[in-house]
């Protein structure tokens, strides 16, 4: 009997003629490029290292590693969205972010928005559950909010595809996103699958998720519609310029010598430090003069009178021998995640931690003009992670 199998040549040539359909139907609807096809111009590395997001014949390619996000340069309100995308692995997991902040939030790597899940059919050998399915789900995320519409989820926060319409690793699917006045419409190879509604925010970044494995995506188009004024509620942050000192696959930035490798360990977004005796402090490889620091602290330190009251300090270098301590971190504050914002201006400091002023503005006598951060461990395990400076002017 003949073979019924699919020639190689055969399953090519639709796979082109299918692009070149979806081409030119974004042509015919006026959607334009949100990626080049050559490289990463119009998108911002967030928390993840240079190598996580690159470009190969007109496909960006993420590695997966570390844990984390690219996204747009600017905010979008209301429009379409149209991109293909595989895994190379089973199971694989990303996501499209859309109406983002430009920062992660606290403890965490990803930022307030919405998502839209990229999920391979291989994570179902795991079992679907109410908190994800194999893909095509939509649902807010750290402090962003949305009402799911038709399939739900038993938890009543995500709204579940009515189909599951994806192909499986490592084939090309096609993704359509209708976000218009806060409700999303997701549409799978064709077909209209999933609906979100009353989001908010609803004007923010555009994001492309890293998460463990190999994922490609192509053919990014975008067609803006009318903006709907949302309120400032109702709108993302705005990017201020910060840039990541960790990468989260390694120590690159960071003076750290073969004792600092012993006891500082890139965790995928953790950075973590065990504290044992001789642990050395971590040093930034550059100085700074003005900036504004934002990091993430954790540790899982318990109260004890006979050990220090601290777990940690943020210390500046420069022309101190020894340094300067900034920052304590407070063993009584140990067990949940911190999010600490140091601002320097000249000899003069503000610290703020989880949003709230620490102190009234003190200046410091003797502090160097330029100098490194310094992460100092206090004989307990510590983790740090969203590791973020602006340089001020």
């Amino acid at each position: 009997m003949q073979s019924m199998k699919t020639p190689c040549w055969f399953r090519l040539a639709f796979a082109f003629s299918l692009s070149l359909v979806v081409l030119a139907r974004g042509a015919d609807e006026g959607l334009v490029p949100l990626f080049n096809g050559k490289d990463l111009t119009g998108w911002v590395p967030v928390n993840v290292a240079p190598g996580t997001f690159t470009v190969r014949d007109g496909i960006i390619i993420s590695t997966g590693k570390p844990t984390g996000v690219m996204r747009t340069e600017r905010m979008y309100e209301n429009f379409i969205i149209e991109l293909e995308w595989r895994h190379l692995k089973s199971g694989g997991n990303a996501g499209l972010f859309i109406w983002g902040d430009p920062m992660t939030a606290r403890g965490t790597p990803f930022a307030r928005g919405i998502e839209v899940q990229i999920l391979d059919n291989g994570y179902a050998a795991k079992g679907k559950n109410e908190w994800f399915t194999t893909h095509g789900d939509i649902f807010p995320i750290h402090g962003a909010t949305m009402t799911p519409a038709g399939r739900v989820a038993k938890s009543g926060r995500r709204s579940f595809p009515a189909e599951d319409l994806s192909k499986s690793a490592p084939e090309w699917n096609h993704y359509r996103v209708v976000a218009n006045n806060g409700e999303v419409r997701l549409s799978v190879n064709g077909k209209e699958v999933t609906v979100g509604k009353e989001s908010s925010p609803r004007k923010g970044y555009l994001c492309l998720e890293s998460e463990g494995s190999e994922c490609h995506f192509r053919n990014i188009r975008i067609k803006e519609l009318p903006s709907s004024n949302p309120s400032p509620e109702q709108t993302a942050k705005l990017a201020e310029g910060f840039i990541t000192l960790y990468t989260g696959v390694d120590l690159a930035g960071w003076r750290a010598d073969a004792a600092a490798k012993e006891h500082w360990r890139a965790s995928d977004w953790r950075l973590e430090c065990d504290a044992k005796a001789g642990t050395p402090p971590l040093t930034t490889e550059k100085e700074f003069g003005d900036f504004v620091l934002i990091l993430d602290w954790l540790s899982s330190a318990k109260p004890d009178p006979a050990k220090p009251a601290d777990v940690g300090e943020i210390a500046l270098l420069g022309s101190l021998p020894n340094g300067l301590a900034l920052v304590k971190l407070d063993r009584a504050q140990a067990g949940t995640w911190h999010r600490l914002q140091i601002t320097r201006r000249g000899d003069e400091l503000t610290v703020e931690q989880d949003g709230k002023p620490t102190g009234e503005k003190r200046r410091v006598a003797g502090l160097p003009k330029r100098g490194s951060i310094e992460l100092r461990s206090a004989g307990e395990p510590i983790v740090f992670s969203n590791i973020f400076l602006r340089e001020l002017k």
